[in-house]
């Protein structure tokens, strides 16, 4: 199916499974120790290690591997002088590794020991003794920003875009704002680190890996050891974590493949914790100017948002943070450009809601800032700046109803109590702010397939290649199938996370929910018409419930009707409505805050998110997941910061120790409501993506409340102590 018009009524609108707060299918593997990770996967073999770059820049000048060779239990030391020829591209498209001497960043694979156990591999690795070539590196994006360039991404939104005349319009505007903002470097910290498990049997290769996008690395990995894509099978059926971390191959997929083929036996390696940061990829910093011209009555004349951010010289992806500002607010008069930074650190790519994430911290309190100059309440400015479509593609919105999320928000926080002067409201020594921030986040369809079967016992099983990261996949798809064949949810199973079962989009950027929901949707719906073909039916009439398929007066069971079991493949394709609506998800958040006048410490008392998504497939995991992005939110606006040693290209918090997120302490009262919502053009399932929509917004709604506590505003994130105590006026 193509995506080309909005959808009818269809099986899902009587929500009588869909939509529930169905407890987590895979909730009791989980926590019983069923779930089988990339790592745990058992077979008799070997364990890799990987050595790092300890230099930012330059040449391998030399590398001797004998002591580490002669070292108990070490089967192989892999380098770039052993390292067979691999396929290039960006890290979307292949991951070579120990391509030659050269290094580009810190923490670099440079060496890779397989040994008998992990031990054994990680002492030997402390034994390959390596000498450089150093060089001078550019590692810091402040002080390269006049480097930066107009990124050449292949695919994705323009870099830049205009509409009207932006620098006549702020210039002429009687009301004006000019910040910026700045965020720091960020890593996905996700609980699972990066893992994987290679065997080959002949010339095809089965990798046990931890992957976001197993039909997409499964083309990677192609590329990369230039074989066929048919000779490889990527397995990942449970995921702990990712973030955007595990979107692209990594080196241990690659280093594990290698050396298990050269050894014929199959290879395991884990990164460690502190691996994970240099090794794989993390968000870039930015650094964004919010510039906002309107008239005194708060309509915004002319909109304006420019984006540094940087990476590795040989890639193209930047930190789309201007992209929601395209279609927020309207305003006649509109520029947006993203530039990019050449840099000597690791890659830097896709992290929970790339670009909005970000941009949102800055958009939103810069219209904060604008609210104050204007002396309008932060909620009736927003309203006052509602576009009647979007105002720059000048096309209508599939659905959105960001001013009702604000208003429920506002009634349900007690917004009316809302002090507009700072530092007025006080409980003892803390100073009590509020603040709020709209939401949004797109909402993309990708090419996905799936097959069911209706067994002759009765029961469902479906297969695709798609993936669960924690996010209850498993439980919203068993839903699906579930409501489609009128089926109870017991006698439904999903089979996920397998490059053998049919092409799926996979989990990230908001699609994964949708994308493989309408291809299941699609198989259902094409059974669905078989088994009414087989009743003598009109599949238009057709009832299913109670495992029966049923038409006015007649009735049958399904299991009269499969023999020894039908099956059906459906296809879900972007199509003509990606186009013709502009679609995304909305939401607004409050937070409240108490500042310590004493020493600038923050505290979080209370935090209320209220969304739209179109269809909520499944109440409780839909609000588990707006709950976690709000909190991710919170760790962006007060605590997350990956540190850059600047004299030599390294993260010198590379562990859960000291790169801080919130934890349990941090988050008191939270909670994320769902006003009613179906999107009829966003999919078959009039759903939207909401793994992502919770964090956006959330850290600016924390800034916005700090301000109102104390009168300190913080354009550099994450809000520390010191930046607060330095704004706070000094007491007697």
């Amino acid at each position: 199916m193509d995506m080309n018009a909005p959808v009818g009524v269809n099986a899902l609108d009587a929500e009588t499974v869909v939509g529930r707060p169905l407890d987590r299918i895979d909730g009791r593997l989980k926590v019983t120790g069923g779930a089988r990770y990339a790592f745990e996967m058992q077979q008799d073999g070997l364990y890799g290690f990987v050595v790092e770059a300890s230099i930012g820049k330059g040449r391998i000048k030399s590398i001797d591997t004998r002591a580490a060779e002669r070292a108990p239990g070490v089967r192989l030391v892999l380098t770039y002088r052993n390292t067979p020829p691999q396929g290039t591209g960006n890290h979307r498209e292949a991951h070579p590794v120990l391509t030659g001497p050269e290094v580009s960043y810190y923490g670099e694979p440079v060496a890779f020991v397989v040994a008998d156990t992990f031990e054994q591999a990680r002492a030997a690795a402390y034994l390959v003794a390596i000498e450089y070539d150093r060089q001078d590196g550019t590692y810091t994006l402040r002080d390269n920003l006049d480097s930066a360039r107009v990124p050449n991404q292949k695919d994705g939104a323009p870099p830049d875009s205009t509409v009207g005349d932006f620098a006549a319009a702020f210039a002429d505007a009687p009301v004006q704002t000019d910040v910026t903002y700045t965020t720091p470097l960020q890593s996905h910290a996700m609980m699972e680190p990066h893992a994987t498990l290679a065997a080959w049997d002949g010339d095809r290769l089965i990798l046990h890996t931890a992957n976001q996008m197993l039909s997409q690395g499964q083309r990677a990995v192609a590329a990369t050891l230039q074989i066929p894509v048919e000779n490889i099978r990527l397995v990942s059926p449970f995921i702990g974590g990712g973030f955007g971390g595990k979107l692209w191959v990594s080196a241990d997929a690659i280093l594990a493949a290698i050396t298990a083929r050269q050894l014929k036996r199959p290879v395991k390696v884990a990164l460690t914790r502190q691996q994970v940061f240099h090794v794989t990829t993390h968000r870039s910093n930015t650094v964004q100017r919010i510039r906002i011209g309107a008239d005194h009555d708060g309509r915004i004349l002319a909109i304006g948002h420019d984006v540094l951010s940087g990476n590795l010289a040989s890639e193209q992806v930047y930190e789309a943070a201007a992209l929601q500002t395209r279609s927020l607010y309207a305003g006649n008069n509109r520029l947006t450009r993203h530039r990019l930074a050449p840099l000597d650190i690791p890659v830097a790519s896709s992290m929970r809601a790339p670009g909005e994430a970000v941009g949102l911290l800055a958009l939103e309190c810069a219209m904060d800032e604008l609210a104050e100059k204007l002396a309008i309440d932060p909620i009736a400015l927003r309203v006052r700046n509602e576009p009647n479509e979007d105002p720059e593609r000048h096309i209508p919105y599939s659905s959105r109803h960001l001013i009702a999320c604000m208003q429920e928000g506002a009634r349900r926080f007690g917004w009316d109590k809302h002090n507009v002067t700072p530092g007025q409201v006080r409980d003892g020594r803390w100073l009590v702010g509020i603040g709020m921030a709209a939401a949004t986040r797109g909402n993309p369809l990708r090419l996905s397939k799936a097959k069911v079967r209706l067994n002759a016992d009765g029961t469902l099983t479906a297969r695709m290649a798609m993936t669960d990261i924690g996010t209850g996949t498993y439980t919203i798809l068993t839903q699906i199938a579930a409501e489609m064949l009128g089926l109870p949810v017991d006698h439904v199973r999903i089979e996920l996370g397998d490059t053998s079962f049919p092409e799926a989009a996979g989990s990230g950027g908001s699609f994964g929910a949708a994308s493989s929901g309408s291809a299941l949707f699609e198989a259902c719906q094409l059974l669905r018409e078989k088994l009414a073909q087989l009743a003598d039916i009109d599949p238009a009439t057709a009832r299913f419930a109670d495992g029966r398929i049923a038409s006015g007066e007649s009735t049958v069971k399904l299991t009269d009707l499969v023999g020894a079991g039908i099956e059906a493949d459906g296809e879900i394709r972007p199509g003509k409505t990606a186009k013709d609506f502009s679609q995304r998800s909305y939401g607004a958040h409050f937070a409240e805050v108490g500042v310590d006048e004493d020493t600038g410490e923050v505290r979080l008392r209370r935090m209320l998110g209220v969304f739209t998504a179109g269809r909520v497939l499944n109440a409780k995991t839909a609000r588990s997941q707006a709950i976690g992005g709000m909190v991710f939110g919170v760790g962006a606006a007060l605590h997350e910061d990956l540190v850059l040693d600047p004299r030599f290209g390294c993260f010198v918090n590379r562990d859960l120790a000291e790169y801080h997120v919130p934890v349990h302490a941090d988050i008191p009262a939270i909670d994320a409501v769902f006003l009613p919502e179906l999107d009829a053009k966003s999919n078959p399932l009039k759903s939207k993506g909401i793994g992502e929509l919770g964090i956006c917004g959330a850290g600016a709604a924390v800034a916005n409340a700090i301000y109102n506590a104390c009168g300190v505003r913080i354009r550099d994130y994450p809000i520390t102590m010191d930046k607060i105590l330095s704004g706070l006026p000094q007491r007697a």
